[in-house]
C-alpha cells in the first residue's frame, strides 16, 4: 500500500495527475507551432494543396523549398492538424486548411497571418525591451504611423490583405446587424473596404463605403470594383487625426481605437458621435479584455503588440469603452460576441 505520507504516493492512490511541467514548456516553444504556420501560408502550401494531393516531392517542387528540412516541414504540419497524408504518402490540405488559407477562397484569411509573420512577428523578439521603456520597438513615429508605413510601397498590398483577412472572420455576425433599419453605412479605417463589400453584399438596400487615408485609395477601388459594389460603395479619403468623418446611419471602428492613446481613442468616438445622425449607430469590435482581466489572453497579448508596435496604443475592456462611449454621448449600449476573440459594443446616438 502507498504511504499517504508521501504525496506523490497519495496522488496515485487518488489517481490525481501531478503537477508537471509540460504546459509552461509547450508554452514557452508555441512559437516554433506559430512559426511553422507562418511560413506554410508564406509559401503557399495550403494553396498549392488546393489542386489536388502532393506527394513530398511535388509538392517540395511546387512550393519551392530545399529537400532537407520538407519532410519534417510537411510532417509538422501534419501532426499540427493542418495537413492530412494519406497511406501512399500524399499530402492534402485539412478542413480548416482548405477552408481558411487557400488564396483563391473568398474565405481566405492567410492575410492576416502574412502581415503578422512580415510586420509583427519579428518586432516581437523586443518585447523585454518596450516592457523596460514602455516605448515602441519598430521605429513608430508619432502622429498617424500609418502614413509613414504606407509610404513604403512594399507595405499596403500585405496590409490591405491582412485587414481583409479580419474583416472576413467578423463579417457574417456583422452581417446579422439589424441593418433593415439603415441606408448607409461607413467603415472607418477600411484599408480594401472588405466588411462594406460583405455587408452590402447580403443587404441589397446598402450603401455607403470606407473611409481611410489617401493611399488605401486604388486598393479599395480596385477590391469593390471586383465584387461588382462601385455603384454603392465609394471611398473616402482623409486622415481621422485631423479631417472629419464622413456621415453615414452606421459607423463602423473595427481594430482600430487599440492603436491609439485614451486621448486619442476618446476623440475618435467624439468624431464618430458628431458626424452621425440622430439615432444613428455606432459599431466598434475590437479584441475585448475580460472585464476581470483574467480570461481573455487574445486582447491582453494584443495590448502587448500595441506596445511593441506604437506610441501609445493599448487594448481595452467592455467596461472601459462603455465608460468612453457614454461620455461621447451614445446610450443604449450592447455587447454581442462576434467570434472567439472578438466582440463588437453597438451605441446609439
Amino acid at each position: 500500500m502507498a504511504s499517504l505520507r508521501n504525496p506523490i504516493a497519495l496522488d496515485a492512490v487518488m489517481n490525481i495527475s501531478p503537477v508537471t511541467s509540460d504546459r509552461i514548456v509547450n508554452l514557452g516553444k508555441a512559437f516554433r507551432a506559430s512559426k511553422a504556420l507562418l511560413s506554410a501560408v508564406e509559401l503557399g502550401v495550403f494553396t498549392a494543396l488546393a489542386h489536388g494531393p502532393r506527394d513530398l516531392e511535388m509538392l517540395r517542387t511546387d512550393i519551392g523549398i530545399a529537400e532537407r528540412g520538407a519532410r519534417d516541414f510537411f510532417d509538422s504540419l501534419v501532426a499540427l492538424k493542418l495537413l492530412e497524408r494519406d497511406e501512399v504518402g500524399r499530402y492534402r490540405n485539412g478542413l480548416e486548411a482548405g477552408h481558411y488559407l487557400d488564396r483563391a477562397k473568398p474565405t481566405y484569411i492567410g492575410g492576416e497571418l502574412d502581415n503578422f509573420n512580415k510586420h509583427g512577428y519579428p518586432h516581437w523578439q523586443f518585447l523585454t525591451q518596450a516592457l523596460k521603456t514602455g516605448k515602441p520597438q519598430n521605429g513608430a513615429a508619432t502622429g498617424n504611423r500609418f502614413l509613414d508605413r504606407y509610404s513604403d510601397q512594399s507595405v499596403p498590398e500585405t496590409f490591405t490583405e491582412g485587414m481583409t483577412a479580419g474583416a472576413r472572420l467578423v463579417a457574417p455576425a456583422i452581417a446579422k446587424f439589424p441593418w433593415d433599419r439603415y441606408r448607409t453605412v461607413i467603415d472607418i479605417g477600411t484599408a480594401q473596404g472588405a466588411l462594406p463589400v460583405e455587408i452590402a453584399r447580403v443587404h441589397e438596400h446598402i450603401t455607403g463605403g470606407g473611409f481611410d487615408l489617401a493611399p488605401m485609395r486604388p486598393h479599395f477601388e480596385s477590391y469593390v470594383k471586383k465584387q461588382g459594389l462601385s455603384g454603392r460603395l465609394r471611398f473616402h479619403a482623409g486622415d481621422f487625426l485631423h479631417d472629419p468623418l464622413p456621415s453615414a446611419d452606421v459607423m463602423i471602428m473595427g481594430r482600430v481605437l487599440h492603436n491609439w492613446d485614451v486621448i486619442t481613442k476618446t476623440m475618435l468616438l467624439n468624431k464618430a458621435y458628431n458626424a452621425l445622425p440622430p439615432a444613428g449607430a455606432l459599431i466598434v469590435y475590437e479584441r475585448m479584455i475580460d472585464d476581470a482581466r483574467q480570461v481573455s489572453a487574445p486582447g491582453l497579448l494584443s495590448s502587448l503588440n500595441m506596445l511593441i508596435m506604437t506610441e501609445g496604443g493599448f487594448d481595452y475592456t467592455v467596461a472601459d469603452l462603455t465608460v468612453w462611449m457614454q461620455h461621447a454621448g451614445f446610450y443604449d449600449l450592447r455587447v454581442e460576441r462576434l467570434t472567439s476573440e472578438l466582440s463588437m459594443v453597438v451605441g446609439t446616438k
